[in-house]
């Protein structure tokens, strides 16, 4: 509905009011009148009607302004008639419409995710490693640029959309990673989430088939996606990389990831999503942990860390440090994160009591994984850390397994 608002009228505010406050209206009026027999076409054209109310309001209270100041009109909003055209797909072209250059990419990729995008502040929030108050505070800042610029919402032109598609790319791909590992909630994964991003970058890949990071990002989610039915037990608790039965994995998905990962390497010098695409190749083709060429998901890090340097990609990195060259020289590529933006954050804590682990210091593993623990948003994971916690501190348990740490 909000796809289709903002491309027929080209206001994201006005748009994104009216689309409340049609689904007020349903909340309200469903339970006395029954569910419609169309409900997304009741939502559609009660979104269209509130939107002309509101542009007829604004346009009311200006010439009431004008009259009571002696102003000449010179600037008056008509209202457009209500969308008679039935609703279709927009989202992804929505997307495009939401990485506006009034707007800095780091707030384009905030807004979208927020408004569009199907994530919460609080998700939006640790997408960016940062407080949900400052996230919150970055959106409302952008929301105000778009109306103090008086900006339209309009199709970029063909140089313009080529700078947005990195953005869009950005979305969805914090899209998914949202819904493959919860940042918070009982839950491990959304699906709604994962199964959203798949399809919106599939569909975009079918629009630029030669486009090869919009091709890798797709072989990264298939590739990813394809273990989330090993990556939880029977009873929804995390089951680690290393622990996974890889008889589950969907093999469909993990060879559509393989071509697309050929495919775009060859098309031309490789990008970071083809790089950690690649990366999930290595683990998809190998039969067990143990037969993981390790040294070359280690390269393709430290590829990855010259081309698009994260904290994220560098704790990835200080993982596979651990298992190729010892957990001294894992540990030793954590303490450059000690000052930045995962300061404190949980997977730093955890990663270092995997290395700690692996170090045979059980005592100070045992104290990462609970404070890890402690930090972590999501329950299921929580409880992961703290059933690590106990078992570093088993006297009787054997050494931890040096690839025990799930990775991407």
């Amino acid at each position: 509905m909000l796809a289709t608002l903002v491309r027929r009228y080209g206001e994201f505010d006005r748009a994104e009011d009216a689309v409340q406050e049609a689904l007020v209206a349903a909340v309200e009026r469903w339970p006395l009148d029954g569910l419609p027999e169309q409900p997304s076409g009741w939502l559609h054209t009660v979104a269209a009607r509130r939107y002309v109310d509101l542009v007829r309001a604004d346009a009311a209270r200006a010439r009431r302004e004008r009259t009571a100041l002696r102003l000449t009109p010179h600037d008056t909003h008509v209202a457009p008639p209500p969308d008679t055209e039935p609703p279709r797909d927009d989202l992804l072209e929505l997307f495009l419409l939401c990485c506006h250059p009034a707007l800095s990419s780091a707030a384009q990729l905030a807004l979208t995710l927020r408004a569009v995008g199907g994530l919460t502040t609080t998700e939006v929030a640790a997408a960016f490693l940062v407080s949900e108050r400052t996230m919150g505070q970055r959106i409302s800042r952008a929301k105000l640029r778009l109306r103090e610029a008086d900006a339209r919402f309009a199709p970029p032109s063909q140089t313009e959309r080529e700078i947005r598609l990195s953005v869009v790319r950005q979305v969805l791909y914090l899209m998914f990673n949202e819904g493959y590992s919860a940042s918070n909630g009982p839950h491990l994964r959304r699906a709604d989430l994962t199964g959203q991003a798949l399809r919106l970058t599939r569909r975009l890949h079918e629009q630029l088939p030669g486009d090869g990071e919009t091709g890798g990002l797709l072989a990264l989610m298939l590739l990813t996606e394809a273990r989330a039915t090993a990556r939880v037990d029977p009873n929804g608790e995390l089951v680690p990389l290393a622990k996974q039965d890889r008889r589950r994995w969907d093999r469909r998905a993990i060879d559509e990831g393989r071509a697309l990962v050929e495919q775009s390497l060859a098309a031309s010098p490789p990008g970071p999503y083809r790089i950690q695409a690649a990366i999930a190749a290595v683990h998809a083709e190998a039969p067990n942990t143990a037969a993981t060429d390790w040294p070359q998901v280690l390269a393709l890090y430290e590829l990855l860390e010259r081309l698009a340097p994260n904290p994220v990609v560098t704790l990835n990195r200080a993982v596979a440090v651990g298992v190729v060259c010892g957990p001294t020289a894992g540990l030793a590529v954590l303490s450059e994160l000690e000052s930045g933006l995962l300061a404190g954050h949980h997977r730093l804590h955890a990663v270092r009591a995997h290395l700690l682990d692996l170090a045979g210091d059980r005592a100070a593993a045992a104290a990462q994984w609970r404070t890890a623990a402690h930090r972590a948003g999501s329950e299921p994971e929580r409880r992961y850390l703290l059933r690590r916690a106990a078992a570093a501190s088993d006297p009787t348990r054997r050494s931890c397994d040096p690839a025990h740490s799930e990775v991407r």
